[in-house]
């Protein structure tokens, strides 16, 4: 008998792997982290993806029963995440992020880059439906190996992001700003009409 489902191992890492685009964090992290010392960007990058898998490995174990405890459906979860990534996305379009603090440092590691930006809907719900097919030892380190090896990969895109910030300065890091809100607020009214859609098709 196998120890490892290697066809599911290699779903799990490919599909959450384009889900959570661990490149595509690149210049939101940046444009987030941008001001803060060397040190707190570092802390930053394992604090966002250690909150990302902490949540991803909650809902894979107990997402159906907390969900179904708080009466929260999928669609809402969704809409709720893509309200509070437009929130994030305006302050980047608009040039208004609050200079960088202790406090600061904390709620980006945790919000928005540890969850909804890493461990949004779509990585809980594919999480959700890849533990269900969990049935023995094979599986599960499939599975658990899958989650951490996309991990790994974000850790490391966002590691190696902070030579690029010493290199294109803080006028890159303002384009890029500029750059990564018009993305996170498409990804915002994406993730909000998806809701919206599955609400009015009561496919949820």
């Amino acid at each position: 008998m196998s120890v490892l489902d290697t066809v599911l191992l290699v779903e799990v890492f490919v599909t959450l792997f384009v889900i959570m685009d661990p490149v595509g964090m690149i210049p939101l992290f940046l444009s987030l982290t941008s001001g803060r010392s060397t040190a707190t960007q570092r802390r930053a990058a394992w604090q966002a993806v250690l909150v990302s898998i902490s949540v991803v490995t909650a809902f894979a174990f107990f997402g159906k029963q907390i969900l179904s405890y708080l009466h929260i459906s999928l669609p809402a979860l969704q809409c709720a995440g893509g309200l509070l990534l437009l929130l994030v996305a305006l302050d980047l379009l608009t040039g208004k992020q609050k200079a960088p603090d202790a406090a600061a440092d904390s709620n980006v590691a945790l919000v928005p880059l540890g969850t909804p930006l890493m461990a949004g809907p779509g990585a809980i719900v594919a999480t959700m439906l890849f533990a269900q097919e969990v049935d023995g030892s094979a599986t599960f380190f499939a599975v658990a190996l899958g989650v951490i090896g996309v991990h790994l990969c974000i850790f490391s895109a966002l590691r190696f992001s902070l030579p690029i910030l010493r290199v294109i300065r803080q006028s890159g890091v303002l384009l890029i700003s500029r750059i990564a809100g018009l993305l996170l607020s498409a990804i915002a009214v994406q993730l909000i009409a998806d809701a919206v859609r599955s609400f009015v098709t009561g496919d949820f």
